[in-house]
């Protein structure tokens, strides 16, 4: 909307203003409006930018999201964000847009039999709505005598797992309880699929990965 981040959390939380912009309240309006017309979080918010011709939308993923075609789906646990403080958050509009997401995601998941994912900075809800979708998807692959198992994930975060990333950590292992180690590198790849982990600055790898698949592209 404004083309930057402006709010100092340290500052406003003292005074009881941290995250009280009527501006962002905006989104709920948006995901209201979504499950009004029964599509998911992701599409709702990008359509109100991309609609509504934000200044700065070309720099959004959920605008270039809607304007492709291209799902972007978001998943909220409620009470995590800045905009469940505000008056008008509808919290089972919110809760049913963001459940189309998780169907959407889903689908999305039953076609994943020799593609991609990955998880970039995300060490809890990424793996386990990944962990969930997944296996819906399987369950009704297996229905239809399919399966989904040869494809590849990748992990991208900051965390020094070491060279081992084929099994499982022992529980007495902090590096154990870190949901993308064992959930997206070693679980769900476990029948014949492979896993890769980058360690760095997001601001370094994502960058380097991009320029990776564009050089590859053009060969």
């Amino acid at each position: 909307m404004i083309g930057s981040t402006c709010e100092s959390v340290a500052r406003y939380v003292r005074t009881g203003e941290f995250g009280l912009w009527n501006e962002t309240g905006r989104i709920n309006d948006a995901a209201a409006a979504g499950a009004r017309d029964g599509i998911g979080f992701g599409e709702a918010v990008g359509r109100m930018i991309e609609e509504e011709k934000f200044p700065y939308r070309q720099t959004s993923v959920l605008a270039a999201g809607y304007r492709l075609g291209v799902p972007v789906t978001v998943h909220v646990a409620i009470g995590q964000d800045i905009i469940h403080e505000h008056p008008n958050f509808d919290p089972a509009a919110t809760g049913s847009a963001t459940y189309a997401d998780f169907l959407v995601f889903t689908e999305s998941l039953t076609r994943l039999e020799g593609g991609v994912f990955l998880n970039i900075g995300t060490a809890v809800m990424g793996p386990e709505v990944y962990l969930k979708a997944l296996t819906m998807a399987r369950n009704v692959a297996r229905q239809e005598g399919r399966l989904i198992q040869d494809f590849a994930t990748a992990v991208f975060d900051l965390a020094p797992l070491g060279d081992r990333l084929d099994s499982e950590a022992a529980k007495t292992d902090p590096k154990y309880y870190f949901r993308p180690y064992k959930t997206i590198l070693v679980r769900t790849v476990a029948d014949g699929g492979k896993s890769f982990y980058v360690e760095g600055d997001h601001r370094l790898t994502v960058p380097a990965l991009y320029d990776q698949i564009l050089a590859r592209a053009q060969r």
